[in-house]
Order: C-alpha cells, then structure tokens, then sequence
C-alpha cells in the first residue's frame, strides 16, 4: 500500500526540509500543499529537498502546475478550484495528475478528464477538518469498486485504524499530522509502514 505525506502549510521552511529529507526514503510519494506559499517560495523550498537527494518524482506539488512543470517534478494534485483536469493533461501530458475526489460522481469525472489517482476523504475525524463528519468508508469502497484508477485515502488515518482502509481496496493512504506533528517523524512513517 503506497504512503503519501502531505505537507500542512504550517511548518517553517526550514522544519519542513529537515523532515522531508528524513522521512522521504519511506514514503512513495511528498505533497508539498503549501496554499499561502508564492510560486517563488515553492521554488524554493523544491529546489532545497532536490539538494537534500529527494528525487524530483517524488514530489508532488498541490495546484501549482507552473511549480511542477518548471522542476521537472512527478506532478500535481489539484483540488476543486485547480485547473480542470483535462485542460491541465492536455497542455502537461508528462505530469502525474492527483485529483481530489469526495464522492463516486466526481470519481468518475476526474477519471474522464483524465487523472491518474484520485485523493478521498477525509475518511475519519481530523483535526484539519474540524466540525465537518467524516466520509467514511461506504462510499469510499464504492468509488474503488467501480472506479479503474488508484485511490488514496486521507483524513484522520493512524496505524491503529489504518487497518480499516484494508478491505476498500485502496490504492494507498495519505498522512499529515500523524507523520509531520510527530515527535519522531521517522518512527512516525515506520508504525504507518509496520517496519521495525
């Protein structure tokens, strides 16, 4: 099951980099979701985790196309006010397209326009969405039951209920604070990865 992390747009540039350089090697993939950043500043911060040896594949910038496509980088992760999907897979054939998904409608619609894995959530209660009841997993195993494209799941995920997500079927699962707010990020991904 794949790991994403998702930065919060809360951490200083300089403790994002030092966790990000930590913890890539056992993550698949890095979204830097860092909405109050400048293109400038996610310049930035993208080229400081290239000199830290992340490989550009890895890293996945959420809306910002211009970011993704100047660096080279694995892709982007677009949200409900990005770029349509299929605008952004026309004019960027080369970049992986994460689509932010809340139900089997707008599963099937990212999938027509063209992404390549769909984001789902959030699953459980999460601090980042704060009064807003969590989706579950219903709808969640119908999207991947009736949908060809990699799911991830994301919202309240630990390792303690990650075991949940198991017989939905999904593609992989995606963490925030459960990695970034930990006291040893590394040991964080490790209890999400099992690995001693």
């Amino acid at each position: 099951m794949q790991l994403h992390l998702i930065t919060d747009g809360e951490k200083t540039q300089r403790e994002l980099v030092r966790i990000l350089t930590a913890v890539h090697p056992y993550v698949d993939k890095i979204h830097l979701r860092e909405k109050a950043k400048t293109a400038r500043e996610l310049a930035d911060l993208v080229t400081q985790l290239l000199h830290q040896g992340i490989e550009p594949g890895k890293l996945m910038i959420n809306d910002r196309v211009d970011v993704a496509h100047a660096f080279e980088l694995g892709g982007v992760q677009l949200a409900f006010h990005s770029l349509d999907v299929a605008r952004v897979r026309q004019a960027f054939p080369h970049l992986e397209i994460g689509c932010s998904i809340h139900s089997v409608e707008e599963a099937a619609q990212a999938t027509k326009k063209g992404a390549d894995f769909l984001l789902y959530g959030h699953v459980f209660p999460t601090q980042s969405k704060v009064g807003l009841p969590p989706r579950g997993t219903t709808e969640l195993k119908a999207i991947t039951t009736t949908c060809q494209l990699p799911v991830i799941a994301i919202g309240g995920i630990t390792p303690k209920n990650k075991h949940q997500l198991v017989e939905t079927h999904v593609a992989g699962l995606a963490v925030m604070r459960g990695i970034l707010d930990a006291t040893d990020p590394i040991q964080a991904v490790k209890n999400y990865r099992n690995i001693e």
